[in-house]
Order: structure tokens, then sequence, then C-alpha cells
């Protein structure tokens, strides 16, 4: 039985961003996470082995995040990698990081970076 782990808008300060500033000051982050995996085992048994640990998985995010990037597509791809290696029951997988305030001088209410794998 297949079915998806959905981590919804994270938020977290983090200190991501092309200019000096943005990575000296920081600025609020939300990341989503939707993750396929084969959760059989899970739905048989109640049994966490059996499927990907949402705890674990948001402290994987929080420890990517925690690591100041220039790109958001940098971080969205090295909070992806990290969920594989750490889960390798993830059949496929969709990270989105949303900077909510990003310093581009017109009022926007986030710009986001989506990576599929």
């Amino acid at each position: 039985m297949t079915g998806t782990i959905e981590i919804n808008r994270l938020t977290l300060l983090a200190r991501h961003g092309v200019g000096e500033q943005e990575r000296k000051v920081g600025n609020t982050f939300e990341v989503s996470a939707s993750l396929t995996c084969d959760m059989t085992d899970a739905c048989n048994d109640d049994n966490l082995n059996g499927t990907v640990n949402y705890a674990e998985a948001i402290d994987i995010i929080r420890q990517q995040m925690a690591i100041p990037s220039r790109l958001l597509e940098h971080v969205a791809a090295r909070i992806a990698k990290a969920l594989s290696h750490a889960f390798p029951a993830i059949e496929s997988g969709q990270i989105t990081v949303t900077k909510t305030n990003p310093p581009c001088g017109v009022e926007v209410k986030g710009v986001s970076v989506t990576i599929k794998w």
C-alpha cells in the first residue's frame, strides 16, 4: 500500500540568500514536504518502522535549513538528498522552500522553489 506523508509549512528562521545581509540577519522560511513510500507494514501492523517518521524528517529539514546557502534551489536539493538518505523507503518526493519576505523591492507574499524526485 503506497501513501504520502505531508509536512505542511514548517516555519523556520534561516540565513539563505544571495545578499550578505540576508545571510547575516536571516528571514522566515516555510518548508513543505510530500514523501511517497510503501506504507503496507505501517497500515497492517501499526508499526512506525513501516513508514517515514515525520518527527525525524522534520529534524532533518531543520538541520539542513540551519546551513546557510545562497540559493533556495541548493537548500531544497540538500533537504531532498538528506531525507532520501535517511529514509530509503521514500519512493518519490517533493520539497518546497518558501522565503516569506524576500528583499525584492515590491510587496510579495513569498517566493518558492520546488524540487521533485
